[in-house]
Formats: structure tokens, C-alpha cells, sequence
């Protein structure tokens, strides 16, 4: 009696078409994981933190953020002047 036998799952052995067989397919990397120093083993938030403010320091971008605060100064006044702000109030008065 074929009623009383087990099911049991078929295998399926999957393997990509196009894959040539260097590393694990499947495996999900940034492509810029190879340069952080912040990705990588499991640190805790502080650890992360330190890490990044250090990685920041030794960056050859320092021109980055003088340009940043300029574009958040100029959005600044610009909002300032669509509320109608008067920046009279920082004046001392005659």
C-alpha cells in the first residue's frame, strides 16, 4: 500500500547559469566593504562611532566639508527670507 509510505522533499541543487565559480554567488557586499573600517566584525555602536570620527580625520576629503557648510549656510538664509524672517533684531538699536 502506497498510503501508509512517507513523503519525503525532493532535493534541488540549484546552480547559477552565468556564474563562473569564484566565491559565493549569493553573498550581499557594498562594493566599497573592502575600504570602511566601520563594516566588518560585530562592534558595538561606540566602537562604530570611534572608528568612523577616526576614519573621517584621516580623509583626504577636507575640502568636502567647507563646501557642505556653505550650501547649508546659503539654504539657510534662503529659508530665512521665504518666512519673511527680519534679521533687524540682531542690530543694536541707535
Amino acid at each position: 500500500m502506497g498510503i501508509l509510505r512517507k513523503r519525503t522533499n525532493k532535493k534541488f541543487d540549484y546552480k547559477p547559469r552565468y556564474f563562473s565559480g569564484d566565491g559565493n554567488p549569493y553573498k550581499i557586499g557594498h562594493k566599497f566593504d573592502d575600504f570602511r573600517t566601520t563594516v566588518g566584525e560585530n562592534k558595538g555602536l561606540k566602537e562604530k562611532f570611534k572608528s568612523a570620527f577616526k576614519e573621517s580625520e584621516n580623509s583626504e576629503n577636507k575640502g568636502f566639508n567647507k563646501t557642505i557648510l556653505i550650501i547649508i549656510a546659503i539654504l539657510t538664509f534662503i529659508f530665512l527670507y521665504i518666512i519673511d524672517f527680519d534679521l533687524s533684531i540682531f542690530k543694536k538699536p541707535f
